[in-house]
């Protein structure tokens, strides 16, 4: 079911918007750049809580690995229809409503008597995130024109992604060890109001287009990704001859195929085909979705490895990601003044490098490594790594993107985020039974991503400079 509206008018340029802001870009930067970090944390302070919350509410193996994968699959599936209504309702509009149903079901998780609520509480989260995420980069996109602003706003971007991962890592640990796990659910809903007062204040909002939302098309983005990642998880329980594993992999890839097929002929496609005509951009989905899956993998192993084979407290195993935050951090910031150097795609070749050597010297790890040779220096290389790859990922996602697809251009971008994690670390999970064998796994799919980049996303840039 559709709904329809008048026929398209012409898009408005790049920076349009209908109602002025009322601060200058640095606040416009500031509320998307809280907000989205919102998102990035709460994706990764699940995984060193997840032992005491598994714990308290008496979860087994499966029902664990659900609260995770429940909160990556509506946020990733459902991005693409997210970003959509933006380009329909108003990308302010939607910020404000992603933001308020974010914070209402994040104080649905932290009030979880159950396992069964919590679950389906993170699954309202990631809808929350859903709307709320495409609406950030869509604003950015629009608030910033190509050229140094935007430059620097995509570097700050990045620098959340990346660095809200490894925050949420300490920050579950902390809260897990000192308080309790709840804790940082809770605090979304304080946060959240101070956001919604601030970004109704705040935010410019942008000009809406007419058209429909492709209902069909959202849900086989949503219903695709979901059978492929039961596939691969029930591979690892069960293994890749098991019959459901077999008919969750394939169903997953009709699901897919079906999407293209309908998106070809849909008049209002979710998922804007013309985007994967440009080299850069396929590029930079294609790495940014590998790029994720090993980086994913990577946290939850390391987390576990941490505080089952070492026995380390929850606390410690988030504090043993700082080497990687804080090289993350100054690296991603350096970002802007090294692209007046060189550009964005040699700095990407050059992070995903340091990552992929980073994650392969982990897959060397054994029972009488010390950490600050064996496990902090890798960090080091793949938090420069991030530093340096998550702003140019971002920023040829969305290149010579016009107005009228900035909202599906955002969507995809974060859907390629969140799925590509949510499958890659299923595959990690499913071919790997030792921590040193999760990170090969994980350096295999880094160095994918490194070709990826290498001979889609250089050329292309060189050739749009050249022209």
């Amino acid at each position: 079911m559709t709904t329809t509206a008048p026929p398209r008018t012409t898009a408005p340029a790049l920076g349009t918007a209908t109602a002025p802001t009322r601060r200058g870009p640095g606040g416009v930067l500031a509320i998307i750049l809280v907000g989205y970090f919102m998102v990035i944390l709460d994706n990764s302070i699940v995984i060193t809580g997840l032992p005491h919350i598994a714990t308290e509410l008496k979860l087994s193996a499966g029902a664990s690995a659900w609260v995770q994968n429940a909160y990556l699959l509506t946020f990733g599936g459902l991005l693409l229809l997210g970003a959509r209504a933006g380009d329909i309702l108003g990308r302010r509009r939607m910020f404000v409503v992603g933001l308020a149903l974010f914070a209402l079901a994040s104080v649905a998780v932290g009030l979880a008597p159950t396992g069964a609520k919590l679950i389906t509480a993170r699954a309202v989260q990631g809808v929350g995130s859903a709307i709320l995420a495409p609406s950030t980069l869509a604003l950015l996109t629009a608030s910033f024109p190509e050229g140094p602003q935007r430059t620097r706003a995509t570097s700050a971007y990045g620098a959340v992604a990346g660095i809200g991962a490894s925050v949420g890592l300490v920050l579950g640990g902390l809260l897990a060890d000192l308080w309790s796990w709840r804790v940082g659910f809770l605090v979304n809903l304080p946060i959240g109001i101070a956001m919604l007062i601030a970004g109704r204040r705040i935010l410019p909002e942008t000009a809406r287009t007419p058209g429909r939302f492709d209902l069909p098309g959202a849900l086989l983005a949503t219903l695709g990704p979901a059978a492929l990642v039961y596939g691969l998880v029930r591979a690892g329980e069960a293994g890749w001859s098991d019959p459901v594993t077999m008919s969750s992999m394939t169903a997953g890839a009709v699901l897919v195929v079906a999407l293209v097929l309908v998106e070809r002929s849909a008049a209002e496609p979710v998922l804007v085909l013309r985007l994967f005509s440009d080299r850069e951009r396929v590029g930079a989905y294609v790495a940014r979705a590998l790029f994720l899956g090993a980086m994913m993998g990577f946290f939850i192993f390391t987390s576990q490895y941490l505080q089952d084979a070492w026995n380390w407290t929850p606390l410690a195993a988030g504090l043993g990601f700082l080497p990687m935050t804080i090289v993350n951090f100054a690296v991603a910031m350096a970002v802007p003044r090294l692209q007046r150097r060189t550009s964005g795609p040699v700095l990407l070749v050059v992070g995903l490098a340091l990552a992929t050597l980073g994650m392969a010297a982990l897959g060397l790890v054994g029972e009488h490594s010390v950490y600050w040779l064996g496990v902090g220096v890798p960090m080091a290389l793949i938090g420069a790594g991030q530093g340096l790859a998550f702003g140019p990922l971002t920023s040829s996602g969305i290149a010579r993107v016009d107005a009228a697809h900035a909202g599906a251009a955002s969507g995809a971008v974060n859907s390629v985020h969140q799925l590509g994690g949510a499958l890659g670390m299923s595959l990690v999970l499913a071919i790997s039974t030792t921590y040193p064998q999760a990170m090969r796994a994980g350096a295999v799919l880094l160095a994918a991503a490194l070709a990826g980049a290498a001979v889609l996303v250089v050329p292309a840039a060189r050739s749009r400079r050249a022209g």
